[in-house]
């Protein structure tokens, strides 16, 4: 059954045909790299939808209805070509950067974060320094990540930054209380829940992360409200055995989360 406020959010990272150029360049990011045309079937399945992507900042949360969010993480090169994509066919999303990362060779500088705001797309944190395991951090820490993101952000646009997307997708209870005590209005996690959840005055929302092996079939399922339970389970079962296996989940974390040297 479909709740009656339903917010079904699609987080991608880079899209590109050429990985070495685009975000980070470590063996985690590769299989969240989608090709130029396996994104191109992915919008028009949603476009096949009767639901158009929204913003979230448009959006009245506590009121019944169903939307259809879409956003990046990262802050790669190729958000620019995604963000003009969007454009093209009247649809808006939501760019996550992190911030120390600006101006780096993969990274957006700050004169394409600009013109990506200019097209009506909204900006928000993906942290300051994107912690591989960001639930581990102190809540002195996270909240100082998402407070200095945020104020560059600000800085960078000449306006508040009030959303962000848990790096890494690594959600706890002090991840939210974080956000929270750092001002922020919504935060995005990674974990693929349809319903919002209000704590203090922040939204958390939930995400299904594609691959590039993502079939578009799931994708249309996904993007008509349907089939979001069994991404759930999958989601659920995976943390489970994190949590079982904490030393090997941070060994694994650490090998996958290595930059190559051209990086």
């Amino acid at each position: 059954m479909i709740p009656t406020t339903a917010v079904a959010t699609f987080g991608y990272h880079d899209v590109t045909d050429q990985p070495g150029l685009a975000g980070f360049q470590r063996p985690g990011a590769l299989p969240f790299k989608l090709r130029v045309a396996t994104f191109a079937r992915h919008l028009d399945a949603i476009a096949g939808t009767s639901q158009n992507p929204s913003l979230v900042t448009e959006l009245d949360l506590a009121a019944p209805g169903r939307h259809l969010l879409l956003t990046f993480d990262d802050g790669g090169k190729s958000a620019v070509w995604v963000g003009d994509e969007l454009c093209r066919r009247g649809w808006r999303g939501h760019f996550f950067i992190i911030t120390n990362r600006i101006g780096d060779r993969t990274f957006l500088d700050t004169a394409e974060i600009r013109h990506l705001r200019s097209c009506g797309h909204v900006i928000g944190s993906h942290s300051h320094t994107h912690p591989s395991i960001f639930r581990e951090q102190t809540r002195t820490q996270m909240i100082a990540q998402w407070r200095t993101s945020c104020e560059r952000l600000a800085d960078l646009l000449g306006e508040p930054c009030s959303m962000a997307s848990v790096p890494g997708g690594d959600l706890s209870p002090k991840v939210v209380e974080s956000a929270c005590a750092a001002g922020l209005r919504y935060l995005f996690t990674s974990e693929p829940t349809l319903v919002p959840q209000q704590v203090d005055d922040c939204w958390v929302l939930g995400r299904f992360s594609p691959k590039a092996d993502t079939a578009v079939d799931r994708v249309s399922e996904l993007a008509q409200f349907r089939a979001w339970h069994w991404v759930f389970l999958t989601r659920r079962l995976k943390v489970l055995v994190r949590s079982m296996l904490p030393g090997t989940y941070r060994a694994y974390v650490r090998r996958r989360t290595r930059e190559s040297p051209a990086a």
